[in-house]
């Protein structure tokens, strides 16, 4: 009975060799392309990588270039001809309106209301253009206008948010109210996430306007 067995086991063997060629022949190519993909796919990310890398650091240069230039109105017009993508083109917007803010206050305003209303713009370059808005533009711009965009920018986990609670302390002083803006100021002081020049800014005007300052 070994020879029939034995015959039986090659016959098996046989046949699995057979079926196996048989799905390397039929689905062989699944497998080469699957390999082919991870490495392509590995190929063009380092070359994505790579070319963003590029892409940035010639923007940067651009950037540097641009204010190189003695004249503001020169620094303004060079940031305008450098070529943006994306978030770029929100950074060029307020580096132009901050250039502006000394030679062409309107036209450095109204640079800074259309980059906080931009809805292609990330949303950091957006609360950044409305606070510098609100802080450029003064007593310009209605209080009641200044203090919608400033409750915005004061909700808890806002990045801004120190900076703002700052801007609606000195709001509260213009319209007659220490007292309020001591407390809010002395809030502000309490938060961990206040950088040292915006702290010693604050604890100068809340011991000048006679409030206490807790030691840190």
């Amino acid at each position: 009975m070994s020879n029939p067995d034995s015959f039986l086991n090659e016959v098996t063997e046989e046949l699995r060799r057979d079926r196996m060629m048989g799905y390397l022949r039929k689905y062989g190519w699944i497998a080469i392309l699957a390999v082919l993909l991870i490495v392509g796919g590995t190929g063009w990310n380092e070359w994505r990588k790579a070319t963003e890398r590029a892409n940035a650091e010639a923007f940067g240069d651009a950037v540097l270039a641009a204010l190189e230039n003695n004249d503001p109105s020169a620094r303004v017009n060079a940031l305008a001809q450098i070529e943006t993508t994306g978030a770029q083109a929100g950074m060029i917007q307020l580096l132009s309106a901050g250039e502006l803010i000394e030679t062409d206050r309107a036209a450095a305003l109204a640079a800074l209301s259309a980059a906080s209303e931009d809805t292609a713009l990330p949303d950091a370059y957006r609360q950044l253009a409305a606070l510098k808005w609100v802080i450029a533009g003064g007593t310009d711009i209605p209080i009641a206008e200044r203090e919608m965009i400033l409750a915005g920018l004061t909700q808890p986990g806002q990045p801004l948010r120190p900076m703002a609670l700052e801007q609606t302390a000195l709001l509260q002083l213009e319209q007659g109210n220490p007292e309020t803006a001591i407390e809010i100021m002395t809030d502000l002081l309490s938060q961990s996430d206040v950088s040292d020049t915006l702290r010693r800014r604050v604890t100068q005007l809340v011991v000048a306007l006679g409030g206490e300052v807790a030691p840190r």
